[in-house]
Parts: structure tokens; C-alpha cells; sequence
């Protein structure tokens, strides 16, 4: 399974971008194409959704959307064409707080998810949902939090040691001083 790609942006259509690495053009689903720019350098979380005829990527900017994408596609009757739309207008934790609030007319909201669905949401992730404010700044660790994923460390290992690593250091020395503590 592919984690994430880091490439260049090269075109925006309604529903995906093409990010080109290495010379190849990936196209990807994203919720909001129109939030990157053309030219950008960027890295896309992704999902490999892989059916007997069809081989798609879907994107994420964050791994905290992706792991929620993740969790809502496995709720029945929703499938990925219809949670990816929902973080175009919705935010992570927007999306959350209504499941965790059990706030159906929320949920609505977006594209076909009716009031059936919404309450199968509810009733399939209430309370399974973490939320990451209690996270030592999460965002000052996504890169190592990938490095660590890639090579095997379960999340619940990857936070435990996350608070004991310096943010301001670059990159090389947050994974060299990850590894130290993992291997204690």
C-alpha cells in the first residue's frame, strides 16, 4: 500500500489533481482540487482503493483525514466516492464533534448522506473517534510520524514517544532520536 507521494501539482480538475513524481503523472481524488495550487510541491496522504477493474487514489493533506476517511468508508452504504466529498465542506474535526454529539442534521449536509445514513455514521463510530488536541503538536511530527509508520511502529508506540522529541530539529535527528527511545 502506498503511505503518501510527494511530486509537483499539474493540473486541477473538478475532482482530482495530477501530481507529478519522477516524471509520472498520478491522478489523484481529493475533496478540494482547487486548494492547490498549480506548481505546488506538496505531499498527498493517500488510499489505494483497488477493485477488479479500477485502481484509484485518493488524497489527503493530513494523516488525521485520512484516518478518519479510513474509519467512515467501513461504515455500511458508505463507500469512498461518498465520504470524500464530506471534507471538502466539513473539517475533521467538524466531522467528529457531529458524530460524537450525535448531530444528524450536520451530517445531512452533505452530499448524499441522508438521514439514514447519517444515523448509521452515528451509530457505527460514536465513541470510537479520537480526538488529536491532546497530542504533543501533531503537526510539527507528520513527517516523522510517516517515517515511523513506513517502517512498522504502530501508532500507539509512535505517540508514546513523541512527546520526549524535540519539534525544532530537523528532520534526520527527530527519526535518529525517535528510534533511540523505540528501542529502549
Amino acid at each position: 500500500m502506498l503511505n503518501y507521494i510527494y511530486g509537483q501539482v499539474v493540473m486541477q480538475e473538478s475532482n482530482y489533481i495530477v501530481l507529478e513524481n519522477n516524471k509520472i503523472g498520478y491522478t489523484i481524488y481529493v475533496a478540494n482540487p482547487f486548494s492547490y495550487e498549480i506548481g505546488q510541491e506538496i505531499r498527498v496522504y493517500l488510499y489505494n482503493q483497488v477493485r477488479e477493474e479500477e485502481y484509484t487514489l485518493f488524497g489527503f493533506k493530513t494523516l488525521e483525514e485520512r484516518e478518519l476517511f479510513l474509519k467512515l468508508i467501513n461504515v455500511k452504504g458508505l463507500g469512498a466516492r461518498i465520504a470524500m466529498p464530506m471534507f471538502a465542506t466539513g473539517s475533521v474535526k467538524g466531522i467528529k464533534d457531529a458524530i460524537d454529539r450525535e448531530n444528524v442534521l450536520y451530517l445531512t449536509k452533505f452530499p448524499k448522506v441522508g438521514e439514514k445514513l447519517a444515523r448509521q455514521i452515528i451509530l457505527d463510530l460514536k465513541g470510537k473517534l479520537a480526538h488529536k488536541e491532546d497530542d504533543v503538536a501533531s503537526g510539527d511530527f507528520e513527517d516523522l510520524i510517516s517515517v515511523l509508520e513506513s517502517l512498522g511502529y504502530k501508532n500507539s508506540e509512535i505517540k508514546k514517544v513523541l512527546p520526549k522529541i524535540n519539534a525544532s530539529l530537523d528532520i534526520e535527528l527527530q527519526i535518529k532520536e525517535a528510534l533511540k527511545l523505540m528501542l529502549k
